[in-house]
């Protein structure tokens, strides 16, 4: 049996990094963790191909190879996961379709033949065992939640693992908050699951033998779900990092009360972690009460920021607009609340309403949902109808994104940032970062509308913070990424309604 894996391109968004990725020679940020762990549970006895769309190009040559076309996306690839549908039946295959995108939008897609739902570890199995039985099912949806001690390593040899800036694993799957708009709990349920300590040994291990060195993303719905757990893999992980010359980088996914444990906060910076995205959500506690985000209220916002780059942990944010809660001062309020605890990366969405979350239940209920989600809350759509009125949310959150992300902005918040940071865990600073930083003084420090604040924040940088000019590199380099993002969120002519 052949059996091609298929991944859809990702539209330009905030988190592809498309025009970073020029200055590191690589050709996409991320692989497609899913489908190489998917890959791992077929037969051993099955031909496995693996392409994905943010690499290369998908060529009929090995669409016709394949016996079974699998397929895998989220929400925001749904354009190019329909394209690639069409394409495999014109040539006749089946096709068998699984990820969040046709878990939570089962009915939005066509040409499908078989849809294998939900967590592969408990729906696989019944797939795998009809097919060989000769009576596949159109739909295998169980809703159970497995422990995780039987995932297998991801297939590290269907990649090239040099195409990719970061390479990821899986710690975790669950969340024990329930935030109103997060499809976490609907997907991956409230009780986090963990895989055994021995187990995601074995995973660094693995991928180490891979060829891989440098950053990897822990990509847990929260890191800290369980903590005791986490305190026990991280210990090992430390013992690992010495004994094969702290090969890895890591950076991951965290509640805001990360904040509050200085002995995780100690163990994961031992371990080699350097940044942790939170979802911070607003300043407005009426609306973190309104979303249900009971953990951000228990505690001081920019103190826990400020706590985590003191002890070496780079703070990447989430934030949104939109609550019900919000007013017309909520734009400026984030804007202040950003740039005044120094946080460089801020991804900045409108609340967007996700089927199968409690969000989209109740809007649902009140008769205010309007049209389907993109699975992109930076792009600037909306699709329910807001509070404080469409035109005032659009046009708010554009002067949010247009503000933050003005080169002047940005600058004096990656200074901002830097008066805090102590880099205690170093970032390996490889041959392709150096070139990386050559590139940067050619295409920023020369050629761009920044060149006068690229010199100046390196040479600052350089003088008085000099074991962070790595990361001030880092951000000035990604900062040409946010800044086109923005300019195409703030397009007039963008019909972001």
């Amino acid at each position: 049996m052949n059996i091609l894996l298929v991944y859809p391109e990702y539209p330009d968004t905030f988190w592809s990094f498309k025009y970073a990725l020029k200055f590191i020679k690589r050709k996409a940020a991320f692989p497609p963790l899913g489908l190489l762990t998917v890959a791992a549970m077929l037969p051993k006895n099955w031909d496995k191909r693996l392409v994905d769309l943010n690499v290369r190009s998908l060529n009929d040559e090995a669409i016709e190879w394949a016996d079974m076309v699998f397929l895998s996306a989220m929400l925001v690839q749904k354009n190019s996961a329909r394209e690639i549908i069409n394409r495999c039946k014109k040539h006749g295959k089946t096709v068998v379709a699984g990820g969040p995108a046709f878990t939570s939008s089962l009915k939005k897609f066509q040409n499908i033949d078989h849809y294998v739902l939900g967590e592969a570890e408990a729906n696989l199995p019944d797939f795998l065992r009809d097919l060989e039985n000769g009576s596949l099912k159109p739909v295998y949806d169980s809703k159970d939640f497995l422990p995780l001690k039987n995932t297998p390593l991801p297939m590290w040899s269907l990649i090239r693992l040099k195409d990719y800036a970061t390479i990821s694993v899986q710690h975790s799957r669950g969340c024990p908050f329930n935030c109103e708009f997060c499809s976490v709990i609907t997907m991956n349920g409230r009780i986090p699951r963990v895989k055994e300590t021995r187990q995601m040994i074995l995973e660094f291990q693995s991928l180490f033998d891979a060829g891989w060195r440098g950053p990897v993303f822990v990509v847990d719905d929260n890191f800290i779900g369980n903590k005791a757990k986490v305190k026990k893999m991280l210990h090992l992980l430390i013992d690992w990092q010495k004994t094969n010359g702290r090969p890895f980088n890591f950076f991951t996914e965290a509640s805001v009360d990360l904040a509050s444990n200085d002995e995780l906060i100690r163990l994961m910076v031992s371990a080699g972690f350097n940044k942790v995205f939170l979802g911070i959500e607003t300043p407005n506690e009426d609306s973190l009460k309104e979303c249900h985000k009971t953990q951000n209220i228990n505690l001081s916002l920019p103190d826990a920021v400020k706590t985590l780059h003191r002890c070496g942990l780079q703070v990447m944010g989430g934030f949104i607009v939109g609550f019900d809660n919000d007013k017309e001062d909520i734009f400026s309020a984030q804007i202040r609340f950003i740039q005044n605890v120094g946080i460089p990366t801020a991804m900045v969405g409108m609340l967007n309403a996700i089927p199968g979350t409690p969000l989209w239940t109740r809007l649902k209920a009140e008769n205010r949902i309007r049209s389907d989600s993109t699975g992109e809350n930076t792009d600037g759509s909306l699709n329910f109808i807001p509070v404080m009125g469409t035109k005032k949310l659009v046009v708010g959150y554009k002067r949010i994104v247009s503000t933050l992300y003005g080169s002047k902005m940005y600058y004096a918040r990656i200074k901002r940032f830097l008066e805090d940071y102590n880099p205690t865990a170093q970032k390996r600073f490889s041959l392709n970062d150096f070139n990386a930083f050559i590139r940067s003084t050619w295409r920023i420090g020369l050629f761009s509308g920044s060149f006068h604040r690229y010199w100046k924040l390196l040479i600052v940088t350089l003088v008085t913070k000099k074991r962070s000019l790595p990361v001030a590199i880092e951000l000035m380099i990604i900062g040409q990424h946010f800044m086109k993002v923005a300019k195409r969120t703030n397009n007039p002519k963008q019909n972001l309604c």
